[in-house]
């Protein structure tokens, strides 16, 4: 019986070359590329409403939202992502094309599949980036908003009492009710 071949890494400016020139999209975590796959369609329109309303929102501020497709990088976790969706105002990021690494608010759409990646290793990466303030989940099978602050301390507070209320992102001064988020589904 033959040993285990080592199975190269990549660096994250090598995975973001490669990642580039795929036709699916992969997030990358300390050198191992993870392939995603397609979302549903209550996820898709999840996002897409957001989304949406944010534009809105912050339409002649200096904030811009992204969705699904902009990568943002954590470098102190050595990992890329795509955030369903994200809010950056910072310079540099308005500047960027493909990567962003200021996000001031990260909502990801929950999946049977991803949940607990998206509670737990996701998010610990997530609180790594010192410009976020807020990162929300989403549940499109129980209808639930979720978000968690960033304290003046750096510990994270989830806003428990706000989530029947829909989505409130106090560091944009952004709500969206429930009937706004869950619109068509």
């Amino acid at each position: 019986m033959g040993l285990p071949q080592a199975q190269a890494t990549l660096t994250r400016a090598e995975f973001v070359t490669w990642e580039n020139q795929q036709p699916d999209k992969h997030e990358f975590v300390a050198g191992e590329v993870f392939a995603m796959v397609g979302a549903r369609r209550a996820h898709v329109t999840i996002s897409l409403n957001i989304a949406a309303r944010l534009k809105d929102h912050l339409r002649g501020g200096p904030c811009r939202a992204y969705m699904a497709d902009m990568k943002l990088e954590v470098q102190t976790a050595d990992a890329i992502f795509y955030p369903d969706v994200m809010v950056t105002c910072h310079p540099d990021d308005l500047k960027a094309e493909m990567v962003m690494h200021h996000p001031r608010a990260i909502i990801e759409v929950l999946s049977e599949s991803t949940a607990a990646y998206d509670r737990g290793d996701k998010f610990a990466a997530y609180r790594q980036v010192d410009s976020l303030q807020e990162y929300a989940l989403i549940d499109p099978d129980q209808r639930r908003v979720e978000v968690f602050r960033r304290m003046d301390n750096g510990d994270w507070l989830l806003a428990a009492s706000e989530s029947g209320q829909g989505l409130i992102l106090k560091s944009l001064d952004f709500t969206a009710g429930l009937d706004a988020v869950f619109e068509d589904i």
